[in-house]
This record gives C-alpha cells, structure tokens and sequence, in this order.
C-alpha cells in the first residue's frame, strides 16, 4: 500500500478499502454526531456490515474508473478522507468531497489531501471539471471550496432531505485550466 504525504506535520493520504471495514467504522464511531450534520456518510456506516458494504461500493466504483475514495490518517489513526463521489472520465467530469472528524478539524488537512486528488483527477486522468456540493450551511466546506480556488456556480434550492429537513446545497467548480494557473508557483 502506498502513502502520499501531506506535509510536514506526519499526515498521510491513502487509499481507503474494504479490509479497512473496522478502522473506518471505529473513525465514523468518534465523528458520527459532527460527520453526520451536514453528509448522509454518518448514517449509511453504522455498524461493520454497512462500513464493509460503502468500501466495496468504492472499491467497485475504482475499479469501473467512476469514483475513488482517500483517507486521511494522522499518528497512525484515520481521522477523515476525500473521495471522488462521481467520476465521468468521458465527459471529464468529477464531485469531489470530504468529511473529517472533530480532533482533526482547523489543521488543513482536508484542503490538503483535496489538492493531491484534484492535481490527479486533472493531471492522470484527464478531468475538465470538479465539482464540490456542500450543504450551504456547511461554512466549513464551503471554506474549503473557496481555498481550492473553486468558483461558485449556483445554490440548488432545498434539493436534499437529510434527516428530516430539507437543505439548500451550494455547487462550487474548478476547470482544469483554473486549477493549472491557480497552482503554478508565482
């Protein structure tokens, strides 16, 4: 298994699979009230069976090329991951997304580990687009659209029901040359 670094504090980005079913859960276990405000991910892991299942689901999606998901481990413990929710490679297209756990939250990880995926997604596999749609009372996500350069394209009007409640989602994007001229050094 390989580690991408992700910087100077010890963070590490890997892949996050299917015989990592337990560790995933006991980090969804410590997070599950904060993870859970704003993402459905908090809810669909809930014991070892759902956190196997969510994996596979990825492993499978990496396998078909239409999705990819990372965690993010700090001292030898996950503490939260990216992922490509949705990728379509023909038509260059790609949601990118996040969700982490309160002991690591304010240290950049997410922002982080989203470059390294995003320089990816456009640099190896060709991705025109990348999508980032958060909850538009998720400050947090929408701070880290905002960090990755991403432009705000729109606001879906109570376009998702998370437990009980309708919420607005914003939809943030980068294109590849955006993102090219956003990381070439000054």
């Amino acid at each position: 298994m390989y580690a991408i670094p992700l910087g100077e504090d010890g963070a590490e980005l890997r892949p996050l699979e299917p015989w990592q079913a337990e560790e995933f859960l006991t980090h969804m276990d410590r997070g599950r009230e904060s993870i859970g405000r704003y993402i459905a991910l908090a809810d669909a892991v809930s014991d070892l069976e759902s956190a196997r299942a969510f994996l596979q689901g990825y492993a499978a999606k990496a396998a078909a090329d239409t999705g990819r998901i990372y965690g993010i481990w700090t001292d030898g413990k996950l503490v939260g991951g990216v992922l490509f929710r949705t990728m379509d490679i023909n038509q260059g297209t790609a949601e990118a997304g996040c969700w982490l756990e309160p002991s690591a939250v304010g240290k950049g990880l997410v922002t982080r580990a989203c470059r390294v995926i995003i320089d990816w997604a456009v640099e190896e596999r060709g991705i025109h687009r990348v999508e980032w749609i958060a909850a538009a009372a998720n400050e947090a996500s929408i701070a880290v659209a905002r960090r990755l350069g991403m432009t705000k394209d729109g606001v879906l009007r109570e376009s998702n029901l998370h437990r009980g409640e309708w919420q607005d989602r914003e939809i943030w994007s980068v294109l590849a040359p955006e993102w090219r001229a956003n990381r070439k050094p000054s």
